[in-house]
């Protein structure tokens, strides 16, 4: 596989993660954790079938550092994000939390091998600014808190530090995700049981919901992000990666749930902008 195509393959993450507000909203009242519980589960069947094909031989030799460290990234991304917006339901929290991106690429510089340019870094601030852009646009949607804060992020910090260190495990294969599932939505099951009430959706589009949140944002996303993150651009897959509020806001508009403004516009010159600067310092990189 090239590094062009893994990069690609990788940015149909960002895609689908652009869709998770619209189908996390269609799935209302299911509490987050009981969410993450069913689309976690989902996902993992997924990469049963998908893991069958090359044999389940596969995952015997990877280390249980490996399972616990996916493990803990998924389910600890997830956790504190849901945890941040129940303490923190703020533009602010969201804003923090999209911090990931950026550091994606500032911690990319760390790995053996990477050239970390100054575009990439001028690009991931011009793109940050266009999420800013995006998300404070929103207003707030309650009160914050510091703890709220802080915990959005250690949130960012937890996906930036999952994804880069996927990077060194690049001779683990991608099939390992398919455990990372599984335990993540076994975690999942205990710590809904222990902190929330169990709420089923209440009509067949809520189910719908469920079940595509399943197949990709919380599902198939998080194996193209493994491909991507192992043998694609990190660089630029990290600043492109902002592209996510954008597509997710303009899903939200189509759907008619949100509004269109001039903040959509500006936010989309300058998300474009930073990755184009990205992609410009990517490729002289190869050179």
């Amino acid at each position: 596989m090239t590094k062009g195509k893994a990069t690609l393959i990788g940015f149909t993450a960002v895609l689908m993660w652009s869709l998770l507000a619209l189908f996390t909203i269609g799935s209302a009242p299911v509490p987050p954790l009981m969410l993450n519980a069913i689309c976690f589960g989902i996902g993992g069947l997924i990469g049963l079938v998908w893991t069958a094909r090359q044999g389940f031989g596969v995952l015997r030799g990877i280390s249980w550092k490996v399972y616990a460290f996916g493990t803990l990234g998924l389910f600890g991304y997830h956790f504190l994000y849901f945890t941040a917006f129940r303490l923190s339901p703020t533009a602010e929290t969201g804003l923090i939390a999209y911090l990931w991106p950026l550091f994606i690429v500032l911690l990319s510089g760390l790995l053996p091998g990477e050239r970390l340019r100054t575009p990439h870094v001028v690009g991931a601030l011009i793109a940050f600014a266009g999420a800013a852009v995006i998300v404070l646009g929103r207003g707030d949607e309650g009160s914050g808190s510091a703890l709220g804060l802080a915990l959005a992020f250690v949130c960012a910090v937890t996906w930036a530090g999952y994804s880069v260190v996927s990077r060194r495990l690049g001779a683990v294969p991608t099939e390992s995700v398919t455990v990372f599932c599984l335990a993540t939505a076994a975690l999942s099951v205990v710590a809904h049981l222990a902190l929330e009430e169990t709420v089923w959706p209440e009509t067949p589009l809520g189910w719908a919901a469920v079940l595509a949140l399943g197949i990709g944002p919380v599902g198939a996303a998080f194996f193209t992000w493994d491909i991507g993150m192992k043998r694609g651009d990190i660089q630029l897959l990290g600043v492109a990666s902002y592209a996510a509020p954008l597509l997710s806001t303009l899903a939200l508009v189509t759907a008619g749930i949100a509004k269109p403004t001039w903040t959509i516009a500006l936010a989309a010159v300058l998300i474009a902008g930073g990755a184009a600067l990205a992609a410009k310092a990517s490729a002289r990189k190869d050179q």
